[in-house]
């Protein structure tokens, strides 16, 4: 299965993005949304799970979407939060399950910097910025999650 991850759009949507998720079977978005009609074209593609950001809450968005969220996809253990950080520190304090698991993807956005690592065999994903660029170019990823494996990709967009 291939997901497509999108983070801070902040109501923007860079027209590349469409193309480069197509043949996804779903997206999620990992907050600082900005608008709910992002989520409307991401679903145009394939059904969305999105979180809120920093910057939506006190919105309707905060209200619609969680500020966390897990999903298991394939054998897969998925966490999608918004504020990560370098994977380093993050390994220290994984949030886990009520059974305890922790998670074997990691998805964060938030600086707006891509990043696909693997650390201590868990991945750690953000995949930039899909609407707002700070110096860093404009940037999807697309996850592969398979019989309990996970491997990932960063899409650079074309501005």
């Amino acid at each position: 299965m291939e997901i497509g991850v999108v983070s801070d759009t902040h109501g923007k949507l860079a027209a590349a993005a469409l193309p480069a998720l197509q043949g996804v079977e779903l997206i999620v978005h990992a907050g600082d949304i900005g608008d709910d009609a992002v989520v409307a074209r991401l679903t145009t593609v394939a059904p969305v799970l999105a979180i809120h950001g920093n910057t939506d809450r006190g919105t309707a968005l905060a209200r619609t979407y969680p500020a966390t969220r897990w999903l298991e996809r394939e054998g897969v253990l998925i966490y999608l939060t918004h504020i990560g950080g370098q994977p380093h520190h993050l390994v220290q304090s994984l949030p886990k399950t009520a059974e305890g698991r922790v998670p074997q993807v990691y998805i964060f956005g938030h600086s707006h910097r891509p990043l696909c690592e693997m650390y201590k065999g868990i991945l750690f994903l953000n995949p930039g910025t899909a609407g707002a660029p700070r110096g860093a170019g404009l940037s999807v990823a697309r996850l592969r999650v398979e019989n309990g494996q996970a491997s990932a990709v960063i899409v650079p967009l074309a501005e």
